[in-house]
């Protein structure tokens, strides 16, 4: 009987996959209710054929009963349970079926569901923008657990673009929240914590935070968390040069990590591996790692930022072998990769070290190549290199002398009221006595130049003007027309551009006391920000602005 079950659960499997939206709820389920279904799906099984027809089902059964809440629920599992392609159509939808129930919950649920999907994919502001609005229904509830799990999600992609502290700050809200409403979600929230800590340089944090997690595994009975925060610990201890203690907890977590087919955190762990071996100076142990790394990366197309030090060492074992064969793989690879980084990871692009750019690969790449061709051939694609090279550094300067023109003869920004949606007036469901008081602390905010000081966000400019995140983040955005994060950063950009201009000691300052006057968190922060928002760099400007003055006396 169960054979028999199983080939009729993959026959319907398989004729669900042809055809979608055709989908017939089979017989053996066609009398089983919604909630039936939302109990049967497990979401940490998300390889089931099972479940995806238990999904499937539930939609149909849903829309057949025109149960707008049921949909909602049912596209979200087919979000975990269905084709990856799917998933933003899904979401998509799963929110549209929510705001038919009109119910703050589910509708706050939903867009947070979307975030995360765009969270999966990368693109984290997309996922900001949807936590923001699921912020805005889910605040209007009264479900703490909905609320904190926001607080999480929101908190992965402070850590994920870098704002370590901010993450800090929501992480540490989860763990006291989440150690007295659900084991699995505590456990969680302190295995991000002990990571963002070890990014901030508190070593000792981070170790007894993952100590804690460890016996918080063992005590609820999640064994498999326990192989993270050794895998975490393994991680802190490579930051503090414990090599042979690092490699020993790192070997110790692989076998589960593997297990799980978590592969993102198996390469980290080969990574890392790799690493302590070649500060010990053993290369051969650490190549072995890293063209693991490599070959997960050529079976999942997995990169991140820390994980690109890999190929620029293997690039440096190969030259020292003599072994060009192996040295134009990984400069092939590696070049692949910047160009993954650069479209996935934009936000931290600016903070990769990079031994080899992207022009030194380009080139290193032709001459390996050219190397196996004959004289002629060698001679004309240098010479297109050449051109290539002369012509992206001519336009460069000449783009960069412009943009310094530009901004030159621009004028400093003054503290205008935007309107939303073009000049047309739109409504904001707050008081206008409210606004008018928020829109005068506002000015009085950027008149003190309040915004200097370091790690100002959310919470801190809300605290200024006397009134909550929500309305802050409204009224600026309506009447600043920027984000928060934005409008911040743009005035303290403004503030720097006006200060090199107006007083020359200023333009014999390194970008790290720039960057603290301009009340940035880390110098790698200031660089990235200047140079998004003028196209150049505060060196380059600086270097410019003196050469002006000194042609103008």
């Amino acid at each position: 009987m169960k054979k028999n079950y199983l080939i009729l659960f993959l026959f319907y499997f398989f004729i669900s996959l042809n055809a979608q939206k055709k989908f017939i709820i089979p017989d053996s389920l066609s009398n089983k209710s919604c909630n039936y279904f939302n109990e049967k799906i497990n979401y940490k099984e998300s390889d089931s054929l099972k479940e995806r027809l238990y999904a499937q089902a539930w939609l149909a059964k849903a829309k057949s009963e025109r149960n707008d809440t049921q949909m909602a629920l049912a596209y979200k599992s087919l979000i975990y349970k269905f084709d990856k392609k799917l998933r933003h159509l899904y979401a998509d939808s799963s929110v549209t079926a929510a705001k038919r129930t009109n119910s703050a919950e589910l509708i706050g649920s939903t867009y947070m569901t979307k975030g995360i999907v765009y969270y999966d994919d990368k693109e984290m502001m997309k996922a900001l923008d949807n936590y923001l609005i699921a912020e805005d229904y889910i605040s209007k509830t009264n479900v703490d657990y909905l609320i904190y799990k926001l607080k999480y999600c929101k908190a992965l992609t402070k850590y994920y673009l870098g704002f370590y502290h901010e993450a800090i700050a929501l992480f540490t809200e989860c763990v006291t929240y989440f150690k007295e409403q659900n084991d699995h979600a505590y456990v969680n929230s302190l295995y991000s914590l002990g990571q963002c800590y070890s990014r901030v340089n508190k070593y000792q944090l981070s170790s007894q935070i993952n100590q804690i997690g460890i016996k918080a595994s063992i005590q609820f009975e999640i064994f498999r968390m326990k192989s993270y925060f050794l895998f975490s610990e393994g991680i802190n201890q490579s930051f503090k040069h414990n090599y042979v203690d690092a490699i020993k907890k790192l070997s110790l977590a692989l076998p589960d990590i593997k297990s799980n087919k978590d592969f993102a955190n198996e390469t980290l762990a080969y990574f890392y591996i790799g690493k302590n071996y070649w500060s010990q100076n053993q290369k051969e142990k650490a190549v072995f790692y890293f063209k693991k790394v490599d070959i997960i990366f050529q079976q999942q197309n997995y990169i991140s930022p820390e994980l690109r030090e890999a190929y620029e060492l293997l690039i440096d074992y190969s030259l020292t072998k003599n072994d060009k064969k192996a040295h134009l793989l990984y400069v092939g690879q590696l070049l692949k990769i910047d160009r993954l980084l650069e479209h996935n990871y934009k936000y931290l692009s600016g903070k990769i070290t990079k031994v080899y750019d992207t022009e030194k690969l380009l080139q290193t790449q032709r001459n390996l190549e050219n190397s196996n061709n004959s004289i002629t051939v060698i001679a004309i694609s240098t010479t297109a290199v050449l051109i290539s090279i002369i012509s992206f550094l001519v336009y460069r300067h000449f783009r960069a002398k412009k943009l310094f023109k530009e901004l030159m003869n621009r004028q400093p920004e003054k503290s205008k009221l935007f309107l939303a949606n073009g000049s047309k007036e739109t409504e904001l469901d707050i008081n206008p006595e409210v606004v008018a008081a928020i829109l005068k602390k506002l000015e009085k905010f950027e008149f003190s130049k309040k915004y200097l000081e370091k790690e100002m966000n959310l919470f801190k400019l809300a605290s200024l003007l006397n009134t909550n995140t929500k309305y802050a983040s409204k009224i600026i955005a309506k009447y600043r027309n920027k984000g928060i994060i934005e409008y911040i950063t743009d005035l303290k950009i403004e503030h720097i551009i006006e200060l090199l201009k107006s007083d020359n000691k200023y333009r014999n300052y390194k970008n790290k006391a720039l960057g603290d006057e301009a009340g940035f968190g880390s110098t790698q922060n200031f660089t990235r920000a200047f140079k998004t928002r003028t196209g150049i760099s505060p060196s380059y400007f600086c270097t410019e602005l003196n050469k002006s003055v000194s042609v103008n006396t």
